[in-house]
């Protein structure tokens, strides 16, 4: 369908920025690492980062560990040509430190503020901007620095100029209580879709209760829920694809989440959309929500759920997913908002 390149805009918490409500994914544009999607062609990623602004698309998520570093450096390739007055913001994450000696080991969970302050100024260099937009912790730290101890660091960071605001990934309600109390916290960004539900319980109306912007992660389950998904391909995924090793990518659990992804397909007839626009909508539809974040590694992808932007589903939309939810027993978590 034609459309223009002017979206629905939502405030983000109690920043100052108004975002529109899907933004650009670029966990898998970082390519082959420990928990990357196989080797990435940076030209088709550029493209469709590029062709994501151009839809309207007026931020982007990316993370220092992406490719170790690769994510971020094609973000900025991919601006270079924009005038920096359209650029979109930029969001990054820190906070999981990997060995460049050997790309496939896991990452390691740092709090250290010295760790910290290193990677923001790595990851100012590897975007070429002045400052980033939000700056999030991407894990609850594994190396016995405490959760206040990281988050004054960050609080520190936006004091000085680093970035613009600060927020928490992955951290569950106890955390950001914790956090909040030190100072604000911006932002939270969990993972949540039709299949992922666990912060629909608590995380989601706690923020939405003191005024911190959701960005979720993963709303079509890493593709599940795209419409696009098969059995055979599921087991066609490469090794170096981390869902090949992904319970919800096989047997019973695969079969259950493509069941919700055809129900989501019926839903996509009647408002003449994708299925992955759906997926999208249905986490957007979620008190607290204020945006999602969705992956693309060319344009045709970026077009695949770009109408998430615009779609608002039904009450009725909403229950007859719900119904397939239960009926087949996919995922785990509340299917529907109290």
């Amino acid at each position: 369908m034609a459309r223009d390149n002017s979206l629905p805009v939502r405030q983000l918490g109690r920043t100052d920025m108004q975002i529109t409500r899907v933004g650009f994914g670029s966990w898998a544009v970082g390519g082959d690492w420990a928990f990357g999607w196989g080797e990435q062609d940076d030209r088709q990623s550029i493209a469709a980062i590029r062709h994501a602004v151009a839809g309207g698309i007026n931020w982007i998520d990316t993370a220092a560990v992406y490719g170790l570093g690769h994510s971020e450096e094609v973000v900025a390739a991919a601006l270079s040509t924009i005038p920096r007055s359209e650029r979109p913001y930029v969001f990054t994450k820190g906070g999981l430190v990997s060995d460049p000696a050997d790309r496939h080991a896991p990452p390691t969970r740092v709090g250290a503020a010295a760790s910290l302050r290193r990677e923001v100024e790595a990851s100012l260099r590897r975007l070429q901007v002045e400052r980033i937009d939000l700056y999030q912790m991407h894990w609850p730290a594994g190396d016995g620095t405490r959760l206040a101890e990281y988050w004054q660091t960050l609080l520190d960071l936006k004091r000085e100029g680093k970035v613009g605001a600060v927020g928490l990934s992955n951290h569950n309600v106890e955390q950001l209580a914790e956090a909040e109390a030190l100072g604000h916290v911006d932002t939270l960004q969990p993972p949540f879709s039709a299949i992922k539900r666990e912060v629909g319980g608590a995380e989601l109306p706690w923020c939405a209760t003191h005024g911190t912007g959701v960005i979720v992660y993963s709303p079509m389950q890493a593709g599940l829920l795209s419409g696009s998904f098969t059995r055979a391909r599921a087991a066609a995924l490469p090794a170096n694809d981390w869902r090949s090793r992904n319970g919800e990518f096989t047997g019973e659990a695969l079969q259950r989440n493509l069941a919700v992804a055809a129900t989501m397909g019926e839903v996509a007839e009647r408002h003449r959309t994708s299925t992955a626009a759906v997926a999208v909508a249905w986490t957007l539809a979620w008190p607290g929500v204020t945006g999602a974040i969705v992956g693309a590694r060319s344009a045709d992808q970026v077009d695949g759920w770009l109408d998430a932007a615009h779609l608002s589903l039904t009450a009725a939309d909403m229950a007859e997913i719900v119904l397939a939810i239960r009926r087949v027993g996919a995922g785990s978590g509340p299917a529907m908002p109290e």
